[in-house]
């Protein structure tokens, strides 16, 4: 049964002329993320940019990976020459066990093949374990200028730091190897389509007088804080971030907000109800992206769900797009981009099923 759903109150325009759609970690819902495979097909979809993360093997070289463990993205595992490297850290908090980028160096991660992290919700995607290396940060800018140019558009890259505060801890800069990627390439510029992001405000801090291009503070759930600021001691929250008060400190060394979804609006009762970040967050021009939108229903607000597989995340897309959101982060970027392009010609009556 299809029920029309209430249109939003919008709060605020878009700052963007036409809202990016970013492919998180590659078009990671059809292909094992961070491969080069995942991201040329982002590209062929239409996403707007590439997402992706950065760790460093112990030797200091930058690869795309989600975390620093790395047994649920590759087959690491079943390489017997590594065995023993695998052991157990403490990672913001969190005691981990398993083989971690920082142990492994260049040499021994390219033995490595990628494997799909949710192989029972994406079957298609865990077809190709085993089938592409782990790129390093320097192989995929390489791909987005080879792409750039045989597509006729400028494709953006977004980088987000993962851990660069515990990274410093066990004397591995990510900062530095980061700096001297985009000026090797020639990106050190407010033109390059590159952008930064992390959820460590000192990182942030720390590349603002580096590097030219744009930086985004990411924000995470509202009760939680950034690591690098529980490590310092400092009480502050991710909701003392996303204040009033917060994003005027964040625009003194940032230029936008990288925000999970249920930050810009949420289901209450079966109602979606907006906050008031994006307007907030535009009052000091920060711009406004969030993540990570995905098609499978257990990621989707009540709302968009159904009982199939896969829940309405083009209506949830548009219902974003209403409020005034700058780029959307998505492992579906074909289906995120049918929707911002639909929702460009104007406004249309959304249903959830």
């Amino acid at each position: 049964m299809t029920t029309q759903m209430p249109r939003p109150t919008r709060r605020t325009s878009s700052l963007a002329v036409t809202p990016a759609v970013v492919a998180h970690r590659g078009a990671s819902g059809y292909l094992p993320e961070h491969t080069l495979a995942a991201y040329r097909a982002a590209i062929a979809l239409g996403a707007d940019d590439i997402e992706l993360d950065l760790v460093s093997t112990r030797d200091g070289v930058l690869l795309a990976r989600h975390e620093q463990e790395l047994s649920r993205t590759t087959d690491v595992a079943d390489h017997p020459e590594l065995a023993g490297l695998r052991t157990t850290k403490l990672v913001n908090g969190v005691e981990t066990t398993g083989w971690f980028a920082d142990d492994l160096t260049l040499e021994q991660v390219r033995r490595l093949r990628a494997r799909e992290r949710l192989a029972e919700l994406r079957p298609g995607s865990a077809a190709h374990d085993g089938l592409h290396p782990v790129p390093t940060f320097d192989e995929v800018l390489t791909m987005v200028g080879e792409e750039s140019v045989a597509r006729g558009r400028s494709i953006g890259v977004m980088v987000e730091l993962k851990d660069p505060a515990w990274s410093a801890a066990q004397g591995l800069s990510l900062v530095d190897p980061l700096v001297a990627d985009l000026r090797r390439h020639g990106l050190d510029h407010a033109r390059s389509r590159v952008t930064v992001m992390t959820f460590e405000p000192t990182a942030l801090q720390q590349l603002a007088p580096l590097l030219r291009v744009p930086l985004v503070q990411l924000l995470g759930e509202l009760d939680r804080r950034p690591a690098d600021l529980a490590a310092l001691g400092d009480p502050r929250t991710f909701a003392d971030l996303a204040s009033p008060a917060g994003l005027a400190e964040i625009e003194r060394y940032a230029d936008g907000i990288g925000a999970r979804h249920s930050l810009v609006t949420r289901d209450v009762a079966g109602r979606m109800v907006a906050s008031d970040l994006v307007r907030d967050a535009h009052r000091e021009w920060l711009g406004v992206h969030v993540w990570t939108l995905r098609a499978e229903a257990a990621y989707l607000p009540a709302p968009f769900r159904d009982q199939a597989d896969h829940g309405d995340l083009a209506g949830y897309a548009t219902l974003l797009l209403d409020l005034g959101v700058d780029g959307l982060i998505t492992d579906h970027p074909d289906v995120v981009v049918a929707a911002r392009d639909a929702h460009s010609v104007g406004p249309r009556v959304r249903t959830a099923s």
